[in-house]
């Protein structure tokens, strides 16, 4: 005999289907979210990475890291975001500037003074119109700056720099791209471009004389080991930006964005802090190891670069304005 079915408990099943229909995401798993970035696992940022993920788990999100490479290659991010095989990127401004030129202007040498100028423009209406170019054009969201500090010039060569005319026949390494070989120009040198993770064999096996990064890096990849010489040329400032997906981000409540923009910013305060702390640190530490540090011409450097790019076909993409506005900050 078939069980009874009355009215309440018919009634009591479609408030539940109904309860289900307006609340899909309770029946859901959290959304996972993939992260790529060339830095390695000991890198402070990666430690940035697991506390943001921890402040994001709360709204629905779990993240998936891959440090190192090991998910996409090094310049490689921004494209696989854009065909949706990542979520998440730690994205160099030189790769964005390969598909928007007028994003070159935050990848020339000595724009940026230090790390508060830096989050200062992005925060500021230059920023949001980057950030907008970067949204319409390419289909990210960029959530913020992640300074890794100031690059510098380390060499296998014992020869003295002073002036960019002494990097003259200097093969230094730079990432692929446009952006990062005429950096390398801009420097007086001869850029060879490799990928990140081949650096130490490079620098061991003579491919390459020298390396630009700010210390930290050198210091965990342990660049410093075949290294005699670090010049402290500070001709860039160096960050990447931490990025969602557009489909992601187009996805959450208002609430989730305000939570998530303020998880990151928090984890990147964090960064920059600790970054800033280790460089202070650093330079005796190489000097402990054998390395001569030490600061060329800056003033000679800085006017060879900035002639180079303002007479560069890069500057001409520039948006009108902007440098003045960068500079009057």
């Amino acid at each position: 005999m078939p069980p009874t079915v009355n009215r309440r408990s018919l009634i009591a099943a479609g408030a539940m289907l109904a309860a289900f229909a307006a609340h899909p995401a309770s029946a859901q798993a959290p959304t996972t979210l993939r992260f790529s970035a060339v830095f390695s696992e000991q890198d402070i940022r990666a430690e940035m990475m697991k506390r943001f993920a921890a402040d994001i788990k709360g709204l629905g999100f779990t993240l998936q890291p891959y440090f190192g490479g090991t998910l996409f290659k090094q310049g490689t991010e921004l494209v696989a975001m854009q065909r949706g095989n990542l979520e998440m990127g730690n994205i160099a401004p030189q790769d964005i500037s390969n598909q928007i030129p007028a994003w070159s202007i935050v990848t020339s040498a000595y724009l940026f003074r230090d790390a508060d100028h830096l989050k200062k423009v992005f925060a500021s209406e230059v920023g949001e119109q980057l950030k907008k170019m970067a949204s319409d054009q390419l289909g990210i969201h960029i959530l913020g700056p992640t300074y890794f500090g100031v690059r510098h010039v380390g060499l296998k060569p014992k020869k003295k720099i002073n002036t960019p005319a002494d990097m003259a026949g200097i093969k230094l390494r730079m990432p692929g791209g446009d952006a990062w070989q005429f950096l390398g120009q801009a420097l007086g040198a001869n850029p060879t471009p490799m990928a990140y993770t081949e650096v130490y064999t490079g620098l061991q096996t003579g491919a390459i004389d020298g390396q630009d990064n700010p210390l930290p890096n050198v210091q965990n990849m342990k660049f410093y080991e075949v290294s005699s010489q670090i010049v402290l040329t500070s001709h860039l400032v160096g960050f990447d930006l931490l990025a969602v997906s557009n489909k992601v981000w187009n996805a959450m409540t208002p609430e989730q964005r305000a939570a998530f923009q303020a998880a990151a910013d928090k984890a990147i305060a964090w960064s920059t802090e600790e970054h800033l702390k280790k460089e202070r640190e650093l330079a005796d530490f190489f000097k402990a190891q054998g390395l001569e540090v030490y600061t060329p011409d800056i003033n000679a450097f800085r006017e060879f670069a900035q002639k180079k790019y303002l007479a560069s076909d890069l500057a001409k993409n520039w948006v009108p304005g902007m440098l003045e506005k960068i500079n009057a900050m």
